[in-house]
């Protein structure tokens, strides 16, 4: 079975989720994957090439084209990235038997065209959470779709006893801006009665907004900024709760760190996001907040209660080892991919769901079809993400669509 992979690059948890999948898919499983632009990122690449998968960055979308036209199916790595769009838009592809897996969730911006669930021959999500999104309970035909699980924790962890007589310490480890990580971390710290410590991994900015919240606690004290970790067991093998608030409507799906957190023994914390509350159960794997003063009142209770702690630990590692693995996963893309042999190659024509030009490919993923698109403020924190209208204009660069966005 011949798999090509179309991804603008290998690097984070896409990367991350593929590594994995390499390492326990059958042999006969050949996979290809073609980057859309040159990596920044090697080490999942490398891992990948190291377990048998081949890589090769696109010269152009005619090389694409004929990649796709050797193999027996073109899967999509899908997020909203710009080069993704202009090759689902520009590239002149064969008949092909085609599947996406999306790597965004598509419940709140960015969202997912819902024509492309209508293009391809399967659509496959990272979360069940994006299965009752607008797009697909309006859109999408219920055999097209599947969820298949991208988040994996660490293998065969030590098992995790509460440090009992000790003062349990509190962890964050993800994407440290406002963007994604939800302001009321740091009230919901500053709201404990005891005197704790939380510590912050990821990379972050000293003069930023996210710094600047932490320094206007009144226990400023209790947060450690302590940047990136390229070994987040390391990083984490002191603490016993991560503490995990999202902003509501984040882009994420398989949440990576919360699952290897989990798996590790960290009882999470989360507020009740589609995402998160796909991965937590409240009381048993961890607990669910429908607020930050929820938060903080869950974090005090787990603070004075080593035995909740110690139960809870132990169950969210189970849960992981048992429902969270490249091995489910692998065997989930099996059965999809060899359902999809069966089926002829027929021709897709992504230009009609998306749009023929970059302000169309961007507005596409920012409202449902027939609603009106409004621009962004300028302040707003999207103008600086990933996929954002400035990513937009900084990779096609002088596209006059891009004037009636701005309107």
């Amino acid at each position: 079975m011949k798999l090509l992979h179309v991804t603008p690059h290998l690097g984070g948890g896409v990367g991350k989720a593929h590594a994995a999948l390499r390492s326990v898919l059958p042999g006969e499983v050949e996979q290809t994957f073609v980057l859309l632009e040159q990596p920044r990122e090697r080490r999942y690449l490398e891992q990948i090439e190291a377990s048998g998968g081949r890589v090769i960055v696109a010269g152009d979308l005619d090389q694409v084209a004929h990649l796709a036209g050797e193999a027996d199916i073109v899967q999509f790595e899908f997020w909203n990235h710009p080069r993704m769009f202009a090759c689902l838009a520009c590239c002149p592809f064969p008949a092909m038997r085609s599947v996406f897996w999306s790597h965004i969730s598509g419940i709140s911006k960015p969202l997912i065209p819902s024509g492309l669930m209508e293009k391809a021959a399967r659509f496959v999500f990272t979360t069940t959470a994006s299965l009752e999104s607008a797009a697909v309970t309006r859109f999408a035909e219920p055999a097209k779709i599947a969820a298949i699980n991208s988040g994996f924790g660490f293998a065969s962890p030590q098992p995790r006893a509460a440090r009992r007589g000790e003062r349990p310490a509190i962890a964050y480890l993800g994407t440290v801006n406002f963007v994604k990580m939800h302001p009321g971390f740091f009230d919901a710290i500053d709201r404990l009665t005891d005197d704790v410590h939380a510590s912050v991994w990821g990379a972050s900015d000293p003069s930023g907004p996210v710094a600047a919240r932490a320094r206007a606690m009144r226990h400023p004290e209790r947060i450690t900024f302590r940047g990136e970790t390229s070994e987040p067991t390391t990083a984490l093998a002191r603490a016993d709760i991560f503490f995990y608030p999202l902003q509501p409507d984040h882009y994420g799906t398989a949440e990576n760190a919360l699952i290897e957190a989990m798996s590790l023994g960290l009882i999470p914390v989360v507020l009740n996001n589609p995402a998160e509350m796909a991965i937590v159960r409240h009381g048993e794997t961890g607990f669910i907040a429908d607020s930050v003063e929820n938060a903080a009142s869950l974090l005090q209770m787990l603070l004075v209660s080593p035995q909740v702690r110690e139960r809870v630990s132990g169950n969210a590692s189970k849960f992981v080892m048992e429902a969270r693995t490249p091995e489910q996963s692998a065997r989930d893309f099996m059965i999809l991919w060899l359902g999809l042999l069966a089926r002829p190659p027929r021709p897709c024509d992504f230009r009609a769901a998306i749009g023929t030009s970059p302000a169309e490919w961007f507005a596409a993923t920012q409202c449902l079809p027939g609603a009106a698109w409004t621009p962004a403020r300028p302040q707003d924190p999207e103008l600086r993400t990933k996929g954002s209208l400035a990513h937009f204009e900084s990779v096609f660069e002088g596209d006059e669509s891009f004037a009636r966005l701005r309107r």
